[in-house]
């Protein structure tokens, strides 16, 4: 059987979501527009975006024995996620509650509940039920760090890229950099985890060398409408800049944005394409997903991301990556 498939391995939650003109201050009420219910979690929605590009996709992971279990479990499989790996556990499943304002600009507040039992030796037994089919395992930190820790190592050490979507931001051990081949935080998530303000191109290449200085390969930092930024250490410990820049799309809803990114990029890895190729993808998948709202709902297919990505060549109107090698890092 060919290793063309994606682990993911995280978190697992019913999305409740609240659209209003505009987000309430501290201690207002404001009425709503509308109001949906959706499988949501990072890790189901970059489960999710890989299968829907096209990946033989497995979800590791736990949900409740509450109502909500059926609804994501249902909504997974339909989608064309392998559920084998997700496990029903005492409780209720993990809640996200998102409020979205008519920008598109939201917030999130997520309780973990059954995510928080996925322990280190599920993960195990997952990596080892998957490891003849997968290539690339996707990470978040939705659930415990200490197992979002070991995932990394057991599954670097299965021989798995293994892609680090570092947020919510928070501390993480120091030696999980060196078990993460591409880590993939937003300008936000960069600046919380770096210490080092993320506001363009040049502070996100700053940015980027201190994950590469920790052990991790290839650091790809998202900025939003101005594109992304991917700083990747050759063996021979030069740095490889390249500069992306973004797809045009305007943005309805865009919670699932970075989701969508990681998810195709780990899809695309897994299917061997090229390091370019896959970031430009993971982008499209990405700029799709602000065109919609809600999570899971926004996450775009395959033909969508290669209708996107025909429209834009990389060299008609919109150039190829800047690639700038260099000298070699400290």
């Amino acid at each position: 059987m060919a290793r063309d498939g994606v682990l993911v391995v995280g978190s697992i939650t019913a999305d409740v979501t609240a659209f209003s003109r505009r987000l309430p201050r501290r201690g207002e009420t404001v009425l709503g527009d509308d109001f949906t219910l959706f499988l949501g979690g990072k890790g189901a929605n970059q489960a999710v975006a890989a299968a829907r590009a096209g990946a033989p996709t497995w979800m590791a992971g736990c949900v409740g024995e509450d109502l909500f279990r059926g609804i994501v479990m249902d909504s997974l499989r339909e989608h064309g996620v392998h559920t084998s790996e997700v496990r029903t556990v005492p409780g209720r499943t993990g809640v996200a509650h998102i409020r979205v304002d008519a920008s598109g600009e939201n917030d999130i507040v997520i309780t973990p509940l059954a995510n928080a039992a996925l322990t280190t030796e599920m993960v195990d037994l997952s990596i080892a039920a998957t490891r003849d089919r997968t290539r690339v395992m996707l990470l978040q930190l939705e659930v415990p760090a200490a197992v979002t820790r070991h995932a990394a190592a057991a599954g670097a050490e299965a021989g798995l890229t293994v892609v680090l979507d570092p947020a919510p931001a928070q501390e993480l051990p120091e030696d999980v950099w060196a078990h993460v081949d591409i880590v993939t935080p937003n300008e936000s998530e960069a600046t919380a985890l770096t210490g080092i303000e993320v506001h363009g191109f040049e502070s996100a290449e700053r940015a980027a060398r201190w994950f590469l200085d920790r052990g991790v390969r290839q650091a790809l930092i998202t900025l939003g409408g101005a594109g992304a930024v991917s700083v990747l250490r050759a063996a021979d410990g030069s740095d490889v800049t390249s500069r992306f820049p973004a797809f045009p799309v305007v943005p309805v809803d865009t919670t699932a944005a970075g989701d969508a990114f990681t998810g195709a990029l780990g899809a695309a890895l897994a299917a061997g394409l090229g390091n370019d190729d896959a970031v430009r993808r993971g982008m499209a998948a990405g700029a799709l997903a602000t065109t919609v709202a809600g999570a899971s709902p926004s996450l775009p297919d395959r033909t969508a991301v290669s209708a996107l990505l025909a429209a834009h060549p990389p060299l008609s109107s919109h150039p190829a990556p800047a690639h700038i090698t260099e000298g070699a890092a400290s």
